[in-house]
């Protein structure tokens, strides 16, 4: 895929919340990928900018250039130029490369109201770069500096259709789009511009374009954190441009990802901190494949599942000193879950969405069936028949197990089901691989070596293979919060199974 590349040419923010740290933030969050040209270095944090070192442009041209000609670029976001060459030298690359989509953060007048740029680098934005910008995204103090420029009067704000007016005008200098910030102007309820901090209610961002005027509204915040909001809504912009989004809907989301960043910061600094750039990026917390790996490393399930494969009757049978009544009722108990562990597959048959799943299952079931006759031959060695092993009472063990596995198949989703059936099916794998490799394992005279030999065998260990990776597989399309969800089940699903080594036998 060639698209969601975005070019920024700005400014770095040494304090990582406006600038190109931010820029880069944002992008990622958006899914799209990032690729930078700096025109200045600011020594700067929450409390202002201290220094700035311009890069030269001969080297900002290079970088725009060897950036485009090697990756290629679907959307450029500019932010502070700094200086009237290196609008020079982005505008002539804008020519050169035939960029088509492009938002311009004109960064020319700072939160405090002091002008960044000087009087003929304001002037060479106006009429070099803007009638070649699609979107420019100018707060109020900046588009007034860029129409006193242009030599246009504007009125004084003071109601929402002056606000319009402001944005139209802008607009009439060159850009396909301009959307007027409307952070530095709250209104009232009434619409009209506040002159009290107890009026400000609304804050509006205007959108004129191709004759059309698009008005977004957010509640107003009271806000601390909103360090780097004029990078970050363009950087939002160019990233949903780049994502194929209409220009609409691409800075309508965008403003909706800055209220919402506003609103969701936490407080860095001693200043005005950034906002939360990634407020609405889930992350799953394993790589793509390992699921299964990071599921048995959490410590909350590693307690119970050492508890569950390395439990005493696990080692008892690996040293051959299992009494034979355990085993034998274990036995009898394991076939009876059989019956309950194949109705929960058939249950996941008829919860399963794709066909392959529902093949899948139905293929367990037969499996199960399978292998409950060579249980049975099996059983028959310890002198155990089926008659004796039908007739047995399930222990309370095994209705609790079983019970909650079908419970959890009845009122949950497909991968919950899988989930609950998971520790049985890689408990045993691991547990059998794990004696079968130890040469502490008795086998010599080990009455219970053949169990070992029967899950450590290929054919079981292909089907917990193919078992985890069936995990794997619908893991990936789960949000955080369902995997933790998902991760209790397998753990009380986990202790359930270690109840079923901890059974007391009852006469067989």
């Amino acid at each position: 895929m060639t698209g969601r590349r975005v070019l920024v040419i700005a400014g770095s923010d040494s304090s990582g919340g406006a600038g190109l740290e931010a820029d880069q933030k944002v992008i990622a969050a958006h899914g799209c990928y990032a690729m930078t040209a700096t025109t200045a270095l600011t020594a700067q944090n929450t409390q202002g900018v201290f220094d700035i070192h311009k890069i030269p442009v001969d080297f900002l041209k290079k970088t725009i250039d060897l950036n485009i000609d090697d990756i290629g670029v679907d959307v450029v976001k500019t932010g502070m130029l700094a200086s009237a060459e290196a609008i020079d030298v982005v505008a002539d690359a804008f020519k050169r490369h035939n960029i088509q989509l492009s938002v311009i953060d004109p960064v020319m007048v700072s939160t405090s109201g002091s002008q960044l740029l000087p009087q003929t680098a304001v002037q060479g934005l106006r009429e070099k770069l803007l009638p070649m910008t699609t979107i420019l995204t100018p707060n109020v103090p900046e588009a007034k500096l860029l129409l006193k420029d242009a030599g246009k009067d504007f009125k004084e704000l003071q109601t929402l259709d002056d606000v319009i007016e402001l944005a139209k005008a802008v607009q009439s200098l060159g850009p396909k789009y301009v959307l007027l910030k409307g952070g530095h102007l709250p209104l009232t309820k009434g619409r009209l511009v506040s002159s009290s901090e107890a009026e400000k209610h609304t804050v509006v961002d205007i959108l004129f374009g191709e004759g059309q005027t698009t008005i977004i509204e957010s509640a107003y915040q009271d806000a601390k954190n909103t360090h780097g909001t004029g990078c970050s809504l363009a950087s939002a912009i160019a990233s949903n441009l780049a994502l194929g989004k209409p220009v609409i809907q691409a800075v309508r989301s965008s403003c909706q990802y800055v209220e919402a960043g506003i609103r969701t910061s936490i407080n860095r600094g001693k200043g005005s901190g950034p906002i939360n750039h990634f407020h609405s990026t889930y992350t799953l917390p394993f790589a793509p494949g390992h699921f299964v790996e990071y599921l048995l490393d959490r410590a909350d399930v590693k307690r119970a599942w050492k508890a569950h494969t390395e439990h005493e009757f696990v080692q008892r049978m690996a040293d051959g000193t299992l009494p034979l009544e355990s085993f034998k009722y274990y036995l009898i108990q394991d076939y009876l879950y059989l019956i309950q562990f194949s109705r929960a597959n058939a249950l996941a048959s008829y919860k399963a969405k794709t066909i392959e799943d529902i093949n899948m299952s139905a293929q367990i079931v037969q499996h199960i069936h399978e292998e409950m006759q060579l249980h049975i031959d099996y059983c028959k060695e310890f002198g155990i028949s089926k008659e004796e092993i039908e007739q047995h009472e399930e222990s309370q063990a095994c209705t609790a197990y079983t019970r909650y596995v079908l419970d959890v198949g009845q009122s949950e989703d497909w991968l919950a089901l899988q989930i609950s059936l998971a520790p049985c099916l890689i408990g045993y794998g691991v547990i059998a691989q794990r004696l079968f490799e130890d040469p502490k394992t008795l086998r010599d005279g080990n009455i219970y070596w053949k169990w070992i030999l029967n899950y450590a065998a290929d054919d079981f260990q292909e089907a917990v293979k193919i078992g985890s990776e069936l995990l794997e597989k619908h893991a990936m399309l789960q949000s955080p919060a369902r995997i933790e969800e998902l991760v209790k089940i397998f753990i009380h699903a986990t202790n359930m199974e270690t109840g079923f080594w901890s059974m007391q036998p009852t006469q067989v």
